[in-house]
């Protein structure tokens, strides 16, 4: 086969239409977990959104009340039109779902298990056997088509997930942590199909711990913590909202006793004498101080005479613009796969 492009959906980018529609969504577990807690948000046809928080912020939960598979306590959720709960069937079929888990048959050949989600979604038997070749061509497993899933590596059963999850050419797809697990060449590939997939006119729906990955393919970012929408807009304006720039101060010492803290403490109130600069504007570090400020490093020499008059030990510094990461620590307090999970 030669075509492989990903299917043409029948929405386009021009079509303003929502494809997602949230409001005031509340989620509770039967153990009195309120994992999602008011949350709102509108995606509309053709969009690439992610879906950012940190372990348990409720990205599964809200991506599975989404998908049908739990129903808000309260709120309303409509999905391409329909209602979740009042027209799941429909919802199901006009969504793809890609878990963080494959759900692929191991037993069952690559072909096999794309031809049994024909027969799931009720793909017309005329049209299976092209359909099929031609998305195991574009997930890259046309050459093992006929190898059983469970001699995969974990890349290829992942590709082969997002085949059976697209037979029936969902106009929106939903891909929870799709490349966790993978390997860097596995990732890319994966990464470059949800790229085609978008392209096509698909609305893709996607969470994600990898923040930097979601700068050249999403329209739209919503970042969720503890059950909450914190932030939502484009990557670029969430990069603007950190503000100015950033200089990240190693303080250290020699010797096995050296104590960080005093230090640490005289280099806070050395950097809050200069004008301009607000405590807010400090974080700790395990190494040190950032300073976020406009204009800092025309002040960095300025600010490195000072410390060292104030005997504090500055071993190195660095200075850099703010990155999609940092929005992410400004606004959950913590680092991407550095928080244990709290929340379903």
């Amino acid at each position: 086969m030669t075509d492989n492009k990903p299917y043409e959906t029948t929405r386009s980018h021009s079509e303003r239409s929502l494809a997602i529609d949230a409001t005031d969504v509340h989620v509770t577990y039967d153990d009195g977990t309120e994992a999602v807690r008011g949350l709102s948000l509108a995606v509309e046809a053709g969009e690439c959104v992610g879906f950012l928080g940190p372990n348990g912020a409720g990205k599964t939960t809200t991506i599975r009340t989404l998908v049908t598979l739990l129903y808000p306590m309260d709120g309303t959720v409509s999905i391409n039109g329909y209602d979740v709960r009042s027209d799941p069937r429909a919802v199901r079929e006009s969504i793809g779902y890609m878990a963080q888990e494959a759900s692929v048959d191991a037993e069952l050949t690559a072909r096999e298990n794309v031809r049994f989600a024909c027969d799931i979604y009720g793909v017309p038997r005329a049209e299976r056997g092209d359909r099929v070749d031609r998305l195991l061509e574009v997930v890259g497993l046309a050459d093992v088509a006929d190898t059983r899933a469970g001699r995969f590596s974990g890349g290829m059963a992942k590709r082969l997930d997002a085949a059976t999850a697209l037979v029936h050419h969902p106009p929106v797809v939903f891909l929870d942590e799709p490349t966790v697990g993978l390997d860097p060449a596995a990732r890319t590939q994966l990464w470059n199909y949800v790229d085609r997939l978008n392209e096509a006119g698909t609305t893709v729906f996607l969470t994600t711990q990898y923040v930097e990955q979601t700068l050249p393919r999403c329209d739209r970012l919503f970042i969720i913590d503890d059950g909450r929408l914190v932030a939502s807009g484009t990557p670029e304006t969430l990069i603007s909202r950190v503000g100015g720039e950033i200089l990240t101060l190693e303080i250290g010492g020699s010797g096995d006793g050296f104590a960080v803290e005093p230090h640490l403490e005289r280099a806070r109130r050395t950097v809050h004498e200069l004008d301009g600069i607000d405590p807010s504007q400090t974080d700790s570090t395990p190494e040190g101080l950032t300073v976020t400020a406009e204009g800092i490093g025309d002040r960095a020499h300025e600010l490195l005479i000072a410390l060292s008059k104030a005997d504090v030990p500055v071993t190195g510094f660095d200075l850099r613009s703010p990155t999609l990461e940092d929005v992410f620590v400004s606004l959950t307090g913590t680092r991407p796969e550095r928080r244990e999970e709290e929340r379903r």
